[in-house]
């Protein structure tokens, strides 16, 4: 499996694990799939372990497969692009080596600190990221510096505005739940007050209702005897 001709060896054995029903176009994913493992395998030195080639892990290891390939074809340009600038620098560096040596300015003709300044203006050059060390360059350089520099000044000044706005209420809400304690503090303690006022009120109004339930017999037992009188 980790080439071509185990790869075919072992197709029928691999038939029983691959998705069914998916015709020419799973077969030609299984193969994608195959030759990708066996590249990265091979590239670490390693062989292909065994895979289920169902559905599921085909349509996976096909996706990575995928980005994979776009990633690596993408670092090859980018590679590219860095071996063919690298190659422009260096013929570059050799006509101005080249240059300065017909004018008798070869570096180990120069004083040390001329070489140091030379060596710290290209670390500046490297640093502000342009291509050469003109004047214009630099000013370019720096204007841009000062922009960004003035970006986040703003974008800092906005932060430290909105701290400032998240504090005050910050502030105002630790100062509302304290008061908040405090209310519910004072209201606990005069639960005890109230319940005991509460109970007191319910035992005078149980003794008015027996009150209200004797007198009412009373007055029904008096206008009885008050009827018989009458009568007679």
């Amino acid at each position: 499996m980790a080439d071509a001709k185990s790869g075919a060896a072992d197709a029928p054995a691999a038939a029983a694990g691959e998705p069914k029903g998916g015709g020419g176009s799973d077969a030609a994913r299984i193969s994608e799939v195959r030759a990708w493992l066996a590249s990265q395998f091979e590239a670490a030195g390693k062989e292909v372990p065994d895979f289920e080639y169902n559905s599921r892990s085909v349509a996976h290891l096909h996706n990575l497969a995928a980005v994979s390939q776009a990633k690596t074809q993408a670092a090859s340009i980018v590679a590219s692009d860095f071996r063919q600038k690298a190659a422009e620098y260096r013929s570059q560096a050799a006509r101005i080596r080249e240059i300065l040596e017909s004018a008798g300015l070869a570096q180990e003709s120069l004083a040390s600190n001329i070489v140091a300044s030379a060596q710290a203006l290209a670390n500046v050059a490297n640093l502000l990221n342009i291509r050469d060390t003109e004047l214009s360059s630099f000013l370019v350089a720096m204007g841009d510096i000062s922009l960004r520099k003035s970006s986040v000044e703003e974008k800092r000044a906005k932060v430290e505005k909105d701290s400032k706005v998240l504090l005050d209420y910050t502030r105002k809400a630790i100062a509302r739940l304290t008061y908040l304690k405090r209310t519910l503090t004072q209201l606990e303690d005069d639960v005890s007050p109230c319940e005991a006022q509460v109970e007191n009120w319910r035992t005078n109004l149980a003794v008015m209702a027996s009150k209200e339930r004797q007198y009412t017999q009373q007055y029904a037992n008096y206008k009885v005897q008050f009827t018989c009188l009458f009568e007679l």
